[in-house]
This record gives C-alpha cells, sequence and structure tokens, in this order.
C-alpha cells in the first residue's frame, strides 16, 4: 500500500515537477524522477505483461532523457501512461471481462449479462478518453511550452478525468434504477 501511495503521488506530481525543474535543472537529473516512478511500478511487473510494457518504455525515455539531456523525453512520459492505460483496457476488451468489470467484481459481486454489457461499453469510453487525452498530451509534449504541457498533463488532463468519472457514476445510477440491477 505504501508503494501504490507513493507511485500515484509521483504521477500525479510529475508534471509539476518538470515545470518547476525546468531551466533549473538538466533533463538528465530530471530523469531520476522518472526512474524513481519506474521503480516504485517494480512489483507490479509479476501481474501484467503491460506494466512490463510500460516499465520498459518508461526506462527508454529515462535513457533518451540522460543520453540527450533534452526535456522531450521526459515529457512523453504521460504520453506513454495514457497509452498503458490503452492497451490495458484495450486489451480487456478481446477477453470474456472488461476491464471495468474486472475492477468491480473486486468489491466481490456478481453481475447480469446486462450490466457486463454496460461495464464493456464504459471500458470502450475509457479507451476513447485515453487516445484523446494521449493524443493531446503529446502534441503538448511537442508544440506546447513547458508551463501549458504542466497545465494539461497535470491539472486538466485529471479534471478532464474526474469528469468522466462523475459522469458515468450519474449515469450508471441512472442504468441501475432502469435495469433493476
Amino acid at each position: 500500500m505504501p508503494m501504490t501511495v507513493l507511485t500515484v503521488a509521483l504521477t500525479l506530481l510529475y508534471p509539476l515537477a518538470i515545470w518547476f525543474g525546468h531551466g533549473r535543472v538538466e533533463p538528465r537529473w530530471l530523469a531520476g524522477l522518472l526512474l524513481l516512478a519506474v521503480a516504485t511500478r517494480l512489483p507490479a511487473l509479476k501481474l501484467s505483461g503491460v506494466a512490463r510494457w510500460s516499465a520498459a518504455a518508461a526506462l527508454v525515455l529515462v535513457a533518451c532523457a540522460v543520453w540527450s539531456n533534452l526535456l522531450l523525453p521526459l515529457k512523453l512520459y504521460p504520453v506513454l501512461v495514457n497509452a498503458a492505460l490503452l492497451a490495458g483496457f484495450g486489451y480487456s476488451l478481446a477477453t470474456p471481462m472488461s476491464a471495468v468489470e474486472r475492477m468491480a467484481r473486486l468489491r466481490g459481486e456478481d453481475f447480469p449479462p446486462v450490466a457486463q454489457a454496460y461495464m464493456r461499453k464504459v471500458t470502450q469510453v475509457w479507451c476513447g478518453f485515453f487516445v484523446i487525452n494521449g493524443m493531446i498530451a503529446f502534441a503538448a509534449a511537442l508544440w506546447m511550452s513547458e508551463a501549458a504541457w504542466s497545465l494539461y498533463t497535470g491539472v486538466i488532463s485529471y479534471g478532464l478525468m474526474a469528469l468522466l468519472f462523475g459522469a458515468e457514476y450519474l449515469v450508471r445510477l441512472r442504468f441501475k434504477r432502469l435495469h433493476h440491477v
């Protein structure tokens, strides 16, 4: 649990740290933050192929930042996070149980087919979100200032994610009421 909290904190604060460090700390040293983020994910590597793939890709970004001493590889990390989430959620659509259903079942509930179909659609919506968010993060990394990149990847994208969570929650309440689930 403490490692999960550290991973979440690093992921949330990463864009802000890159923005504050820009111009003050060489990118090759800022790469240590990304290396730390990868290190906190090591326990998950046994669990998921997506986790192993994303950790390897993050290490490539670290190596590129250290070698080139450029900020761009570090600014691509949010793109990688979106790609990894898309891969995990997208892969689950090819399996009998979608990612959203798998998370819902952690509470020990069993769901009727209509609810399973709903959760599959929610998984598809999240896949769409990860595609769009990843594309915006990629464009921000290439063409926006560090401050604008940090604002989008560290504030706006999380706000959009919270908005999607909230909207889905309201739709889910209506769905449960209509389908007596």
